[in-house]
């Protein structure tokens, strides 16, 4: 455990409603937030959902932009931002995932307007200060309070039709936050047992899932993880998995859940060894044991039949050296030292799909 004399916890402000149905207070909490002229985002594949948002908003809806794209690239930033102008929006309702929040937060770097999130992922985006953009094909990540929504609404009927694919890589990539969250640099007891809780929360809610997608007590467990994951990445920072999925995202276009998904447990193992009490948490949500908790990371997604390997999301093994190098400029701080050829290692591993082996902690 963290030492409990010897922490600092900051919490940023947040409103969440939590609940099946809870979409229907969506118009009552753009007033409460003071919107008049409030744009929703999304992306073009979840523009029939965000009509109906449009629709439970009335009249204090401007308008519908459903052009938010993965990796928050500049270009649509700028194209949603003639939107925002045109139509005086005065605050920005998201709806969907992290491509759609990070285009809200875009949008809210250069103008300030207030964001009401409603996820239908389990991105966690909805509950940070963090904002990622991909210009000239690198990928900047930055924090800022202004960017942070100030309402959040998780709706598990929003999440019932996330296909099951998507629920896992998306549903691995929350853990994520949790697991790097045990071992940040500012890490503290109230955000671990949140983590820990996280880890628990999802591994036992996302098989069921796979087997069950329809069923909205299982849907809530894993939005509660997802939540709880969110409320983490919110507060401490994120290490060298974050790096590695920003380069592979921002520089390479792969697939943000599925590459989450990949580089985890390799991730893990290779801090392993520097970070024993953040394995024995690992150890403790997923009931391995803690020399083997990144396996068990592994286990968990290979026995719900996601991707494993960089190889099997068509990453080109001849790129491999070039993310390493990357990766390995600013690095963010990590438990166990950076470098190249460790970096490259991992990434061969990764590319592989080779189960991580067990480390010994103290």
């Amino acid at each position: 455990m963290h030492p409990i004399n010897d922490f600092i916890y900051e919490a940023l402000p947040a409103r969440v409603l939590f609940g099946a149905g809870r979409l229907r207070e969506v118009r009552q909490e753009v007033e409460r937030l003071g919107g008049r002229r409030a744009l929703v985002l999304s992306t073009p594949h979840q523009a029939e959902l965000a009509q109906t948002v449009v629709e439970l908003l009335g009249e204090v809806c401007v308008g519908l932009h459903d052009q938010a794209v993965m990796h928050v690239p500049s270009e649509t930033v700028e194209a949603a931002m003639q939107q925002v102008t045109t139509l005086q929006a005065d605050m920005l309702v998201a709806l969907g995932g992290g491509s759609t929040i990070g285009l809200a937060k875009g949008i809210a770097l250069e103008t300030g307007l207030p964001i009401l999130a409603i996820p239908t992922t389990y991105a966690g985006s909805e509950m940070t200060p963090i904002w990622g953009l991909t210009k000239a094909g690198r990928k900047t990540t930055g924090q800022n309070p202004v960017v942070k929504p100030r309402t959040v609404i998780y709706d598990p009927q929003l999440v019932m039709t996330l296909p099951s694919a998507m629920s896992v890589t998306s549903g691995i990539n929350a853990m994520a936050h949790a697991v790097e969250g045990l071992y940040a640099e500012n890490a503290n007891p109230i955000t671990s047992i949140m983590a820990e809780e996280s880890i628990r929360a999802l591994a036992q809610g996302l098989p069921l899932v796979r087997q069950n997608p329809g069923d909205l007590e299982t849907r809530s467990q894993t939005l509660y993880g997802a939540w709880l994951a969110a409320t983490v990445l919110s507060t401490v920072g994120m290490a060298l998995h974050h790096k590695l999925c920003h380069v592979l995202g921002g520089s390479f276009n792969m697939p943000h859940a599925e590459v989450h998904t990949v580089i985890l447990p390799q991730a893990t193992a290779y801090n392993a060894g520097h970070a024993p009490a953040a394995m024995r948490a690992i150890g403790r949500a997923l009931g391995a044991d803690p020399t083997d908790a990144a396996g068990a990371i592994f286990d968990l997604s290979r026995s719900m039949a996601a991707p494993t390997s960089l190889r099997d999301l068509n990453f080109a093994k001849a790129q491999l050296s070039e993310a390493a190098a990357i990766a390995s400029q600013n690095p963010y701080f990590n438990p166990r030292p950076i470098t190249r050829e460790g970096i490259l290692e991992l990434l061969e591993r990764a590319y592989a799909g080779l189960r991580p082996e067990p480390v010994a902690i103290s």
